[in-house]
């Protein structure tokens, strides 16, 4: 018999791979989340960037509760409708040719992986190797964890997935790098979330697509934190003046439904067929169908462009702040993908904060991350600001 009745009281029986606050959430609504004894937090997290509309936004709501009375899941050997409509937008509102569905930011990435290396061979090219960059984040699942740019998360799982190597980013001098390296592509993110938030230079990125078009490199966008409006733009790509061969999405994507999916060209995505990739779960009808609608209001409200604006502000009254409190070293970040960097430890802000009934996060040792919902108030902006300037005061 098992011996899973011999948990101690303290011991949880779920696997102890998240540092957990103290606090227990059971309902949201908007940029507020409540915990078990009621209190209630202004959540400036987003649960890492992916509650892009706030907690259960009314017009996904009824879309997904019309779904649920329908069909949750059917295989995709058949045509599912609600993923059909949602590819169409995607590409309607990208770059893109063709979608592939999955349910998370990491399978998207392993599914960007597969398709870039089964594009070089379909193209005869003999290098499988992947270009990723210093401090990037890729996922957890083996080869994205190889891509990603952080040994301290690779720690204890070697042997790695080979093909991938990993330069400075924004360094000009390494790009003289990939001008000689044997590839068959590169993946970066457009801003840096877990590494920093740390914004790519739009010079860098643009010498970087240059080469990658001279020298026959796929070049790949990991958007899976900076995409659906986050940054500003439906995808951050679209504020760099580039044209990638394939997007990774996932996080904003659902308002919290898990799907990820996969933009390419048509180029590019004819290098898969029946039988090289696929996906149980991956674009079933609950999770297209939430899809489908948070894409279509984040369209058709202009919330981009309202982030855009809420971002601007937010940083403005940051920077008013940094001039009170020199434990603010600097401000930066795109759209509401926003960064704080202290002087001192992060995770100290983040408590105080938390203390407070404000959720945020680091990024790093010293980043402070704000991740508000794109639709958020400029009164919520104000409150979070007021609640941070009482922390750095010590009120």
């Amino acid at each position: 018999m098992s011996n899973h009745l011999t948990l101690s009281v303290e011991q949880s029986p779920v696997m102890n791979t998240y540092t957990r606050f103290p606090v227990t959430m059971v309902k949201g609504k908007g940029s507020f989340i409540w915990d078990e004894k009621e209190d209630k937090y202004l959540d400036f997290t987003s649960g890492i960037a992916t509650c892009n509309l706030g907690h259960v936004p009314g017009y996904v709501h009824d879309k997904v509760q019309e779904q649920l009375s329908l069909l949750w899941h059917c295989s995709n050997l058949y045509h599912i409708p609600s993923q059909e409509k949602l590819a169409k937008l995607l590409i309607y509102n990208s770059f893109g040719d063709q979608v592939f569905f999955c349910n998370s930011g990491t399978e998207a990435n392993e599914a960007l992986i597969k398709l870039a290396r089964k594009h070089a061979e379909m193209r005869g090219k003999d290098s499988r190797k992947i270009i990723t960059f210093k401090h990037s984040f890729h996922g957890r699942t083996l080869a994205a964890l190889s891509a990603t740019g952080q040994e301290k998360l690779q720690q204890g799982f070697a042997p790695l997935v080979e093909g991938f190597q990993h330069l400075e980013f924004n360094s000009f001098e390494d790009l003289k790098v990939l001008e000689t390296i044997e590839a068959c592509g590169v993946l970066l993110e457009l801003v840096q979330g877990e590494g920093g938030v740390i914004p790519a230079n739009k010079e860098w990125v643009l010498k970087l697509a240059e080469i990658c078009k001279q020298n026959d490199l796929l070049l790949m966008i990991d958007e899976i934190q900076t995409g659906m409006g986050r940054t500003g733009s439906l995808f951050a790509y679209q504020q760099y003046g580039i044209i990638p061969d394939i997007v990774s999405l996932a996080k904003g994507l659902g308002s919290g439904f898990p799907i990820g999916a996969l933009i390419a060209s048509n180029e590019v995505a004819q290098a898969f067929n029946p039988g090289s990739h696929g996906s149980t779960f991956g674009g079933n009808p609950l999770a297209t169908s939430a899809g489908l609608a948070t894409v279509q209001y984040i369209v058709e409200n202009q919330i981009a462009q309202d982030a855009q604006k809420l971002g601007s502000y937010l940083v403005e009254k940051l920077e008013e702040l940094q001039k009170d409190y020199p434990q603010i070293k600097e401000v930066r970040g795109l759209g509401l993908l926003v960064g704080v960097v202290f002087e001192g430890s992060a995770l100290d802000v983040v408590k105080k904060l938390l203390a407070e009934k404000v959720l945020t996060l680091t990024a790093g040792e010293h980043v402070l991350r704000i991740l508000p919902p794109l639709n958020a108030s400029k009164d919520e902006v104000d409150l979070f600001v007021k609640t941070l300037e009482n922390v750095l005061s010590g009120e």
